[in-house]
């Protein structure tokens, strides 16, 4: 049998949904009087593993107009629509988004790196990706990512018996882990890229992959044994990771810059193009 090179990835967007998406950004620009800079998908339909019942997990950036930041108390920050069926959507104002790239928020570096992009003022979105590339710090990234795959993996498969996606939700964030630990700097948010420069067991590979083609076909709560050869990888690499230094590194990124960004487009004139 020829080993795999890579593994099973996809990124289903059902045709109605993606209306529905736009739909209700569109609400939302209307009823909260802001402007959607970019809407994404953040979950597994990002990431390239979805079950065919997954979520769609719709995430944005917005800025509101001027007289929203000139007021003594601070407006809400944060525009949630209630879950509706399978449509999960919620966004951050720029002024915190931008805070949180500062800090070099993982969740929000992965929205800037997703590979579904629902709507966009383009010029706006790349700026924001070169920003998340001066601010990215590994110490922070590789904690947070560590952190994720050892809650997962305590919490979810510990039994003979798994919620087989959990897997998945150990895995990603592990070898973001070791991308940044070999030096790759900032980790890409599809799974099938990690794994490209992570893994070369064709073993493994292979046991990934079977993984995902059960995943990719059964609904989100599918459990099953466990996958002997990921879980043994889990175990070792969970190991490995506690005993390896923190990567070292400063970003390169000076808050100067994200005022400036912030300034721009809090006072730019809104009449500038979107991309739908």
């Amino acid at each position: 049998m020829t080993p795999l090179t890579s593994v099973l990835s996809d990124h289903p967007i059902d045709f109605a949904v993606r209306i529905r998406v736009l739909e209700a950004l569109d609400a939302i620009e209307r009823e909260h009087d802001v402007r959607v800079l970019f809407a994404c998908e953040s979950g597994s339909r990002g990431w390239g593993f979805a079950s065919p019942d997954s979520d769609y997990d719709v995430r944005f950036v917005y800025v509101p107009r001027l007289p929203w930041y000139l007021t003594v108390e601070a407006g809400r920050d944060v525009i949630e629509l209630p879950i509706s069926d399978e449509l999960d959507v919620s966004g951050w104002e720029l002024r915190k988004a931008l805070g949180l790239l500062h800090k070099s928020n993982p969740t929000l570096l992965e929205w800037l790196d997703s590979p579904v992009i629902y709507r966009e003022h383009a010029a706006h979105r790349q700026a924001l990706q070169a920003l998340a590339t001066d601010f990215f710090h590994p110490v922070r990234g590789r904690y947070h990512y560590l952190s994720m795959a050892k809650k997962n993996f305590r919490g979810y498969l510990q039994g003979e018996t798994v919620r087989l996606k959990k897997y998945l939700y150990v895995l990603r964030p592990l070898l973001a882990v070791h991308w940044v630990d070999a030096g790759l700097g900032r980790p890409p948010m599809r799974f099938a890229d990690l794994v490209a420069g992570t893994v070369n067991d064709p073993a493994l590979l292979d046991e990934i992959n079977a993984l995902l083609k059960v995943k990719m076909a059964a609904d989100e709560a599918k459990e099953g044994p466990r996958f002997a050869r990921i879980h043994d990888f889990i175990t070792q690499e969970l190991n490995a990771a506690e005993s390896v230094p923190a990567a070292a590194g400063r970003p390169d990124g000076e808050i100067s810059g994200l005022d400036a960004f912030l300034f721009k487009l809090v006072t730019e004139d809104w009449t500038s193009s979107v991309q739908r």
